[in-house]
């Protein structure tokens, strides 16, 4: 089924409502045919098998079969192989899916396609765990790992599936992206490429539920509240999320539970595992460390292409780091990454042409789907032509346009600084001299109160949603807990591709603190209303979110070993804020803004050195915070600037 949301829509008067809505459904039925039209060709061309494939400890997993009806001895196709927690519904051999692999391309082309439900999901034997850890000597079968289950689901399918070629592929998208990771370890020989999307890669450092050790609260809440529920046996059936929120306002709700302990004993009642794994690791620990592929990634011999995007809300953290991962361990077989103006998978559905207000020129997601995945994937499966693609495939948004680099970042670009300046100024220019550094040193100060904390949204949601990750941050920049510091205008294109990341010299009255920065594109006062969402809107001034990130300042030395802040003292709190390609144009200027909570994206730091999972609503108190910028402590945003 094709889903539009209409909620948020915004129309100029009933006129701009009709034509809206027309067009919404007009596209809807263009979809809705498109699907019919696949659905047909998938139930004349593919036979559908289940089969419960056992792994080598006995547990056996369900995996649903799509084969091309005239594969044969003569005529071989390669497998097409996505393990996902997700479900591979429909249940039932009579029951099709609508559309089958990373997009019809495959099906219309002839591939023998694979979906599994991974232990301890669905209609899978075993038990589930979200992210289990890799196990480097295995010493017998009952050491079993996502890697392991991976390889003995190809070795049944390559030995029992007539008509396959031999060859295999993986992929699949966030949770499915992190399955695929695990194929390419250890893998099976009969893996020739794998391309994890979106994928898993790090839950505490910087994909869904933590990042830099802040909780990501909202997401994770509604999350958790379905995946980690119990499953007493295998079912077709999943457990709904929690939906008895009371309220459209996830503010509103959030902030009425109290410390994030309440969520526990008023809903999840102790019953959900994986909840109750997160809230018992509050720190980096051997927990965490172990669940994560990268250390992994070594001697990887399929070919491998990562895929993510600019304004994915979820995981664009793993992407970055499964590549950085591989790529550091110099891997003989191919190794690449891209990068598009996507959300979640975007990549996968719809046009790409556009997010909320901001336009990009082009329809990126079939191009990806035509001109970048399918070429990969029939190169290595079927010796279809290279197509050549480039080490790092790259859109460079605000240019937007696609990049073609031999490495990434490209090779082509310096580190500089963006200072932060007393006034509320920004530059690439130092604030003072080094005959000045002994000189009093210049700061901004701020008051933040966990009562009344900084909303990331303009809008009234209870579910996350990704807007937020486009939407324009005036509402935030109104706030007297918000820093804000603005160049001057432009007056020649500054692009930036790689690595952003923060280096701050603070202070707080407290003992504890969270520290949001947020690098912002800011459109000239006669920028064109151009706004796809809504022609009405006012575009002048906008202030487009390129990358935002939190640092939970007791980690600020140690990930694994938090240590207390120490009121009035000057720490320097540094942070990765993840890659960006961004091209502010002449007459733009580059905004940054700074504060200490970003609810309920992220839960409420107490401002107190205490484990907050376990924390009381008389931990939680005001505090005010200093970003210093002068001198040695001299805050700023470093980003990597293409130089031609």
């Amino acid at each position: 089924m094709v889903k539009f949301r209409f909620t948020n829509l915004v129309c100029g008067g009933m006129k701009g409502g009709l034509l809206i809505l027309f067009v919404l459904v007009s596209q809807l039925s263009f979809a809705q045919g498109k699907i019919n039209e696949d659905s047909l060709y998938i139930r004349q061309h593919y036979t559908k098998m289940e089969k419960m494939i056992p792994m080598r400890d006995g547990v056996k997993l369900f995996t649903s079969i799509y084969v091309p009806k005239d594969a044969s001895a003569t005529k071989q196709y390669p497998i097409m192989l996505n393990r996902t927690p997700y479900s591979s519904a429909p249940y039932g051999e009579t029951l099709y899916k609508t559309l089958i692999g990373p997009s019809m391309l495959f099906a219309r082309d002839g591939y023998i396609i694979v979906y599994q439900d991974v232990r301890g999901k669905y209609m899978s034997e075993g038990e589930f765990d979200g992210y289990r850890p890799f196990i480097t000597k295995k010493k017998g079968p009952n050491d079993t790992d996502e890697s392991s289950d991976a390889y003995d689901t190809i070795e049944w399918l390559t030995k029992n599936i007539d008509g396959n070629n031999g060859r295999v592929g993986t992929w699949g998208i966030s949770a499915p992206g992190y399955f695929t990771t695990m194929t390419t370890i250890e893998a099976h020989p009969a893996l020739k490429a794998a391309s994890p999307q979106a994928p898993v890669t790090d839950w505490w450092m910087g994909d869904d539920r933590h990042h830099n050790g802040a909780f990501f609260l909202m997401g994770s809440f509604s999350f958790i509240s379905s995946f980690g529920a119990p499953r007493p046996a295998p079912s077709s059936k999943g457990t709904p999320g929690f939906s008895a929120y009371g309220t459209p306002d996830g503010y509103e709700f959030y902030k009425n539970i109290g410390p994030i302990k309440n969520l526990d004993a008023k809903y999840l009642k102790g019953q959900n595992k994986i909840w109750n794994d997160l809230m018992e690791h509050e720190t980096y620990n051997e927990f965490w460390q172990s669940r994560t592929p990268v250390p992994h990634l070594k001697n990887i011999k399929p070919a491998v292409m990562v895929v993510g995007g600019w304004f994915d809300q979820e995981d664009l953290y793993g992407p970055l780091k499964a590549y950085q991962g591989i790529e550091t361990n110099k891997p003989k077989s191919p190794n690449l990454l891209v990068m598009g103006p996507w959300i979640h998978g975007g990549w996968s559905r719809g046009t790409g042409e556009s997010l909320g207000d901001i336009r990009f020129g082009s329809k990126t997601s079939p191009f990806y789907q035509a001109e970048i995945e399918f070429p990969f994937f029939n190169h290595y499966l079927k010796d279809k032509t290279n197509p050549d693609l480039p080490k790092a495939y790259i859109f460079e948004t605000g240019a937007n346009e696609w990049r073609k680099y031999d490495a990434w970042p490209p090779k082509n670009t310096v580190e500089k600084k963006l200072y932060l300046h007393p006034g509320g100024k920004l530059s690439f220019n130092p604030t003072m001299s080094i005959m000045e550094v002994n000189a009093k040193p210049s700061f901004d100060e701020y008051v933040s109160d966990p009562a009344k904390p900084v909303p990331f949204t303009s809008t009234i949601r209870v579910i996350r949603g990704a807007d937020f990750m486009y939407e324009d941050q005036r509402f935030a920049a109104q706030r007297p807990d918000v820093l804000v510091y603005e160049s001057d205008v432009l007056t020649e294109d500054v692009t930036i591709s790689g690595n952003v990341f923060a280096d701050l010299f603070v202070s707080t009255t407290g003992t504890d603190a969270d520290f949001v920065v947020k690098l912002i594109d800011v459109y000239p006062g006669d920028a064109p209303n151009n706004s796809p969402a809504n022609p009405q809107k006012a575009m002048g001034g906008f202030q487009l979110l390129v990358r935002g990130e939190v640092m939970r300042a007791k980690f600020r030395k140690n990930f694994s070993k938090p240590e207390a802040m120490v009121p009035g003292k000057v720490e320097n709190v540094k942070f990765d804020m993840q890659d960006a390609a961004h091209r502010f144009k002449k007459g733009h200027k580059i905004m940054i803004q700074v504060q200490s909570s970003w609810f309920p994206l992220v839960d409420r730091n107490p401002q107190k050195f205490v484990n907050i999972y376990k924390a009381d609503e008389s931990d939680f108190q005001k505090a005010t915070h200093k970003i210093f910028t002068s001198g040695k402590a001299s805050s700023y945003i470093g980003v990597r600037v293409v130089e031609d």
